[in-house]
């Protein structure tokens, strides 16, 4: 027999069992969010209890939290993980890594670019793929431009002529629902275009708190110039650019940036390097 309400399984949907999440290992500066509290943050460390084992993250600004790693105890990029103890504790004398974290290639040479860009609006937020992600662009052949803004981003589009060997990425600030970058960012459709944002009013705001030395990121009021405006709140002298080099200054690696932005352009160097 056949249910038309549940098709050939007989079971309700709520008695069924869920399939297993994939097992993840909690390595150190692996960001997941824990499901029941949603606190998120990098794994700092792994250890047995009498309860069983736990994995302490440590969030932006600071704070660290003990969890048991149950199953599907995680979000990682969304996902449902479970975490379990790396099999083996990382050498102190293992392999270098790059500012994004990638395992470092010593003496290796940049690679001829490719016809695939990766567009991102401004000179801020070039300087700070740059920053972090440089070394990996690189290697991969991917070269980062700037826009100076969003607002003619579907001709931009079709100007470059995105294809299978020449794919396009876009990173977008302020990509949130119901915004004015939303809505340009969806009347691109071209299958080789992916356009993806975070959700921060602007560039400076990816970086974390605690790394420029700040306890928050001011809340500047609709209407007012938000960098000028940042400036007056935390103190600093009304120049922007100077502003710029203090807070890119204390960005070493991607510790320093918000997992919002990290996944975000992972993803854009995975499009265009795509076979």
């Amino acid at each position: 027999m056949r249910s038309r309400q549940y098709g050939p399984d007989l079971t309700p949907p709520w008695k069924r069992k869920r399939p297993p999440a994939p097992e993840v290992p909690a390595d150190p500066d692996l960001v997941v969010e824990e499901v029941v509290t949603g606190f998120c943050g990098a794994v700092v460390r792994c250890e047995k209890t009498a309860q069983g084992p736990t994995v302490t993250l440590e969030d932006r600004f600071g704070k660290h939290r003990a969890f048991p790693m149950e199953p599907r105890g995680f979000l990682l990029d969304g996902t449902p993980v479970t975490l379990v103890r790396p099999a083996t504790r990382p050498s102190a004398t293992g392999p270098a890594r790059t500012a994004s974290g990638s395992v470092a290639v010593p003496g290796a040479r940049a690679r001829v670019a490719r016809a695939g860009r990766i567009y991102v609006e401004g000179r801020h937020d070039a300087e700070l793929v740059e920053r972090v992600w440089g070394d990996d662009l690189r290697i991969e052949g991917v070269v980062v431009e700037y826009l100076e803004g969003v607002d003619d981003l579907p001709a931009i589009v079709e100007a470059f002529g995105p294809g299978p060997d020449a794919r396009l990425g876009v990173l977008v600030d302020h990509l949130v629902p119901g915004s004015k970058e939303s809505r340009i960012a969806a009347q691109v459709t071209d299958v080789h275009t992916l356009v993806v944002g975070h959700p921060y009013i602007d560039i400076w705001e990816a970086v974390k708190p605690a790394s420029v030395g700040i306890d928050a990121w001011p809340r500047v009021p609709r209407g007012q110039d938000w960098k000028r405006g940042v400036c007056r709140t935390l103190g600093w002298p009304d120049n922007t650019g100077a502003a710029w080099q203090r807070i890119l200054g204390s960005v070493h690696s991607y510790k320093d940036l918000e997992p919002a932005l990290l996944g975000r352009v992972e993803e854009l160097i995975d499009h265009v390097t795509a076979p």
